[in-house]
């Protein structure tokens, strides 16, 4: 059983940084595509950040230079560091991961995906 288990969320102050990690289980991540996505409350889910084993990263326009999504391959696990934190971040977060074509690396959203269960950011001005 596939299981991606979000961790690192919290309260900061806008200009601050978190860092969240995305721990898989059940299958070894290094060939496949993952990303992060967030939700708030009345709005649909946006994608992040996406990374691709043989393209690299790919981030959406709000959070470039801000955000910067990793993968440990040893250890199974996704980041994502975020720095320069501003109150319109906050949200839910969840990592996602692809096990078909890749088309999490154009933020895509789609049901077919492993998803964790959201770890919550909260930015304060």
């Amino acid at each position: 059983q596939v299981q991606l288990v979000e961790s690192g969320g919290g309260s900061v102050q806008a200009g601050g940084s978190l860092r969240l990690s995305c721990v898989v289980s059940g299958l070894n991540h290094v060939n496949y595509c993952m990303g992060w996505f967030r939700q708030t409350p009345g709005k649909g889910r946006e994608g992040v950040a996406a990374i691709n084993p043989l393209a690299g990263a790919t981030y959406a326009n709000s959070v470039k230079g801000r955000l910067t999504i990793s993968r440990h391959d040893a250890k199974n696990a996704l980041y994502l560091e975020m720095n320069s934190l501003k109150p319109e971040d906050t949200a839910v977060y969840y990592c996602a991961l692809d096990p078909n074509a890749c088309g999490i690396f154009n933020l895509d959203i789609s049901s077919s995906y492993y998803w964790g269960q959201g770890t919550q950011v909260t930015v304060s001005s």
